[in-house]
């Protein structure tokens, strides 16, 4: 499975100083696990991160309320931030594509080690911007 070229460091500042608000998809509530720490660290800088995790839907973690999917916010959301197993990311992409337009979605970052090329591929034909095998807590720490 081939990895896209990494994105420019321009992109990236564009992208973590223009969003506001995030959905992280695979969010957990135990501390030490990195998801509930990227989510800390974004919520510390200023993010409104929305926690997503079916497993506790309606529950909270680290403030927030927790939703099953994407569809269940009522918010509008600028990024999605996939935490899943590479496996689940075509499902992901595929629900954020069809609820960009309402929901304002711009941009799919997929962690470190979270490589979907053919789900990137669709997003970006869907005129999303696409982050890959990235971390938005290491790229603020080195950019921002």
């Amino acid at each position: 499975m081939s990895v896209p070229p990494a994105p420019s460091d321009e992109l990236l500042r564009s992208i973590l100083g223009s969003v506001k608000t995030i959905a992280l998809v695979g969010a957990s509530p135990k501390p030490h696990r990195p998801s509930n720490r990227v989510m800390r660290f974004l919520m510390d800088k200023g993010y409104h991160v929305i926690p997503i995790n079916p497993g506790l839907a309606g529950g909270e973690i680290n403030g927030e309320k927790v939703y099953e999917t994407l569809t269940d916010i009522p918010d509008t959301i600028d990024m999605v931030d996939i935490f899943r197993h590479p496996d689940a990311v075509g499902e992901i992409v595929d629900a954020a594509i069809t609820l960009a337009p309402d929901k304002g979605i711009r941009v799919i970052w997929m962690q470190l080690d979270v490589i979907a090329p053919e789900a990137a591929a669709r997003a970006d034909d869907a005129g999303l911007t696409v982050v890959m095998d990235h971390c938005p807590k290491i790229e603020y720490e080195r950019l921002m």
